[in-house]
């Protein structure tokens, strides 16, 4: 299981707005991706420097600057300096133990969201945070690692009709929250799979590794739901309130994924409440098999009763005992014994306890 909890330890009796990276530490440098759009043109470029970045955005033209990496703090503050960003949101940015959240400046929007993988090999969610700041015409989204979900999006930028071409930085946001959003699906989906398989081994041969597998699955559907919730606040104020970043034909697109985030937390709970149950039922299974058994125990044992009862009559070692010396007493003891066993399995049977 992939450790979510990261160690705040370092960000302790610090001063508020101190620049610290919390969170996983890698060894790849940090690299900048530069998108620069409008409906006449298209620019893309990678960069090493902050600085260079900057200095090549194209001030007529919607610009998207990606940050893969931050564990260079440098990078974060410079971008910060540039943009006149508070030094609290780029600690947030840098914390990646945050829940999702908006921040609202006369300047810009800050948003925190949850960019969630699954993994099919260990059936596991991974988790990295994705922070958005909303400018007038640059969107700065920062990432925890190299590698995302947002190719189709950048392959829609370039088609030079695409319909994004033509709007502004909160739509440019819009899109990349939905295309987070929608990657929950596909994970709702897969974990969808694997508890049908649970539930088809479950009815058929419960065992400990299927309890395992059902208390992982609840681990992952709390996660999940502790990064989607908070989503709804976030998309909430985005659509009720008004900004100056936020165009009015936005909001409707922004209610769209409101809706798609509202549908994600109840397949959350319905799994929830479906895994729940199976285990319910894995009680239920394990328990009416110790009762299976004990039954066929308690059959056997009362069985015995009689047998253990003439047995020990005729084993005592009194010398007037009746049928002591009897030729054929031996014989007549096995069938004695017989008929009891054949009249008590008979009446067993008719009680339908066997």
């Amino acid at each position: 299981m992939p450790k979510r909890i990261k160690s705040r330890k370092s960000k302790i009796g610090v001063a508020p707005g101190s620049l610290i990276h919390v969170g996983e530490h890698v060894n790849d440098d940090v690299k900048i991706q530069l998108i620069s759009y409008n409906e006449d043109i298209f620019n893309k470029a990678s960069y090493e420097n902050i600085e260079k970045c900057l200095s090549a955005c194209n001030n007529d033209a919607i610009n998207w600057i990606n940050v893969d990496g931050l564990h260079e703090v440098e990078v974060i503050s410079s971008a910060g300096k540039r943009f006149n960003i508070h030094p609290l949101i780029l600690e947030d940015i840098l914390n990646t133990t945050q829940r999702p959240k908006i921040d609202i400046d006369n300047n810009y929007i800050f948003i925190v969201i949850k960019m969630l993988y699954y993994n099919k090999d260990i059936k596991e969610i991974e988790s990295e945070q994705v922070s958005i700041i909303i400018l007038k015409n640059y969107i700065l989204s920062f990432q925890e690692f190299q590698g995302d979900i947002f190719d189709d999006l950048r392959r829609r930028l370039e088609y030079n009709k695409s319909n994004i071409r033509s709007k502004g930085t909160d739509y440019l946001a819009y899109s990349l929250i939905d295309t987070i959003v929608d990657s929950y699906f596909d994970i709702i989906e897969n974990i969808g799979d694997s508890i049908d398989e649970i539930e088809d081994i479950l009815m058929s041969n419960p065992s400990n590794e299927i309890l395992n597998d059902i208390y992982k699955f609840k681990r992952e559907l709390i996660f999940l739901r502790n990064s989607v919730w908070p989503l709804r606040e976030v998309l909430g104020k985005l659509v009720k309130s008004e900004y100056e970043l936020i165009d009015d034909k936005t909001v409707m697109y922004l209610r769209d994924v409101y809706d798609h985030t509202i549908q994600v937390v109840d397949i959350i709970e319905t799994y929830r409440d479906i895994l729940s149950g199976m285990l319910d039922t894995y009680l239920s299974s394990i328990s009416n098999k110790t009762n299976e058994v004990m039954k066929i125990l308690t059959i056997f044992s009362t069985i015995f009763i009689p047998l253990s009862f003439l047995t020990g009559i005729y084993g005592m070692n009194f010398d007037y005992i009746p049928e002591l010396k009897f030729k054929y007493g031996y014989l007549v003891f096995w069938i004695i014994t017989i008929f009891c066993i054949l009249v008590m399995l008979n009446y067993f049977r008719r009680k339908k306890w066997l």
